[in-house]
């Protein structure tokens, strides 16, 4: 049951007196809130990540790594300097898992959607080539195009997970399409991954030494679009233990 807001009586507008001392006719906050809710919703952050804010990052726990302090000041910078001083560029969050590299992603957007009304996207990397795949079938209306239009135009995307998925020739394609195309229309991408943010190895490794060590980024993505990342991103690094085995950060509720 919706509720008659108490100001404008439902109205959607307020009187209030101008610099001029003129009777205008302003938006009230109740449409306010309401717009800022729909780009929130547009933004499709996932229910689990909802209540990730910069403010509600922890940074001083017992054993929490000098890494996080450093990345939370980064990403307030980022928030705060955007567009003027961002001019295009991004965030790549890398780290092991757990240490919080997606709720200061998310941290981000939502304080550029609710502050500044920027129009921005969260997309889930594993999640979108699936739905990419499955669009293939002749039987699903939705197309490629019409799922990668979003992403492409957004005017903050995060791209959480990426490398994510086991690598291919279709996957290095559609990570290519996106980062290609936001690089050259300047738009800003915020990047979370799980892998180190290192090369391939190229030919100085064996396939049994490859095979042996930690998949890089450079695995996961191919080095040409690792390269590419570094020319979008700021890189930032995050180093600890999994929160959500330690201060619970996340909620699985």
């Amino acid at each position: 049951m919706s509720s008659t807001c108490a100001i404008c009586g439902g109205v959607g507008l307020v009187r209030v007196m101008s610099e001029s001392g003129l009777w205008v006719s302003r938006a009230c906050e109740c449409q306010q809130a309401e717009r800022e809710e729909r780009r929130i919703s547009s933004a499709r952050i996932p229910e689990r990540y909802r209540h990730c804010t910069l403010d509600s990052f922890e940074t001083h726990f017992r054993g929490a790594d000098a890494s996080l302090g450093a990345g939370l000041l980064t990403a307030r910078k980022f928030a705060e300097s955007y567009p003027a001083d961002t001019a295009g560029r991004g965030i790549l969050f890398a780290g092991a898992i757990g240490v919080g590299k997606t709720h200061l992603a998310t941290g981000i957007l939502q304080r550029l959607v609710r502050e500044r009304g920027v129009r921005g996207l969260f997309c889930d990397y594993r999640e979108l080539l699936k739905n990419i795949q499955n669009s293939y079938n002749p039987q699903v209306a939705t197309t490629e195009m019409e799922l990668l239009r979003p992403i492409f135009t957004a005017e903050v995307l995060v791209l959480d997970d990426l490398g994510a998925q086991k690598p291919n020739e279709w996957s290095w394609d559609i990570v290519a399409l996106i980062l290609n195309t936001r690089y050259n229309e300047k738009l800003s991408t915020i990047v979370t991954t799980n892998y180190p943010d290192l090369s391939a190895g190229g030919g100085e490794l064996t396939d049994a030494q490859r095979a042996a060590r930690e998949p890089t980024l450079g695995d996961r993505i191919g080095d040409r679009m690792r390269s590419r990342l570094a020319e979008m991103c700021v890189r930032v690094e995050m180093r600890g233990n999994d929160f959500r085995q330690t201060v619970k950060r996340a909620r699985f509720g």
